[in-house]
């Protein structure tokens, strides 16, 4: 096998590094910088030019190597080349190639370009390891631009109520979507100090969003009242959300397709909007790598596999 799943994640021993590793290593590949994939202390990191400085806003001052999507770089004769996943700035795929062999690690993705993320695009291979965060049929979600609509139409229904309207977004992909929904709206938008540490780095990248100011303690309570509030979730139920005087929260997720999950995460209202591939993406994209067999991880493993291998494709669990 050209990958084994240990310990401390997926391990490459014909070039002695690992993908993604739960653990500090010597050369570690990152497939994005969200904290369940990009860890702190590992030696040497390697991952796309636009994950480099996400990843030290997180990690630190760590050693990083960026590459471009498309670019080989070989690591002890192992070819290792990323390619877009779409999951959030900067993600990628990893595609690693051996004495003719390949297997491409999908990282998180999404199928749907949402304009930001760079589009996935489906590799060949021989072997194919996918997330299934969402992989129940149940999981199908509304086009992206139909999405943005909601969430505009409930802004201007939260305005006519004199309320002031408060997205829950992750600070790195969802935040960046919710700031491009609103971006016609002309309304202020005040975020949270860890979305607004995400997008002054991205601005520094080059990325042109609409400006976001960051709420302080020394804002004063009028300016609070004005305009759209951005939040992550850790700032729910908290003193924080309350200084905003009448409000109504809305919170971002491919969890909100369950019934009851408005209600039970004291919200509001629920926009089904994903960083991942739903049931049917998932699917697509495993059929387009034409892969001999699928590793499957993170999320409804079981469902997915035994699916799989009812329709003709060899799959298996990843084993902890």
């Amino acid at each position: 096998m050209l990958l084994t799943f240990t310990e401390k994640g997926l391990y490459c021993a014909q070039g002695d590094f690992y993908i993604d590793p739960s653990q500090p290593v010597t050369k570690a590949v990152i497939t994005h910088a969200h904290s369940d994939h990009a860890r702190w202390g590992s030696q040497h990191y390697l991952c796309h030019h636009h994950t480099v400085p996400l990843l030290k806003l997180r990690l630190g001052d760590v050693v990083c190597e960026g590459v471009a999507w498309g670019e080989e770089v070989n690591i002890n004769n192992v070819h290792v080349t990323l390619y877009p996943a779409g999951h959030v700035i900067g993600s990628s795929q990893v595609r690693i190639e051996y004495k003719g062999e390949i297997w491409v690690i999908s990282g998180d993705y999404k199928t749907e370009d949402d304009g930001i993320s760079g589009k996935f695009e489906p590799i060949k291979c021989h072997t194919f390891i996918t997330e299934s965060t969402f992989a129940l049929p149940i999981f199908q979600w509304k086009a992206q631009a139909l999405i943005y609509q909601d969430m505009r139409d409930w802004v201007y229904a939260n305005k006519k109520q004199g309320k002031t309207s408060i997205f829950v977004a992750y600070s790195l992909g969802k935040a960046q979507r919710v700031i491009d929904a609103l971006s016609t709206l002309q309304e202020p938008i005040l975020a949270h100090g860890a979305i607004s540490n995400t997008q002054e780095v991205l601005q520094q990248m080059g990325f042109n969003f609409p400006l976001v100011e960051k709420v302080t303690p020394e804002m004063p309570s009028n300016r609070l009242k004005k305009g759209i509030v951005i939040a992550p979730p850790s700032a729910i139920d908290t003193s924080w959300t309350k200084k905003f005087g009448p409000s109504a929260i809305g919170i971002c997720s491919g969890w909100m397709q369950i019934r009851g999950n408005i209600k039970r995460k004291n919200a509001d209202a629920g926009f089904v909007l994903s960083d991942h591939a739903d049931w049917n993406g998932l699917l697509s994209a495993i059929k387009a790598t034409a892969a001999e067999k699928v590793y499957v991880n993170h999320g409804f493993t079981t469902v997915l596999v035994r699916y799989l291998n009812e329709n003709g494709i060899e799959a298996k669990e990843i084993e902890k």
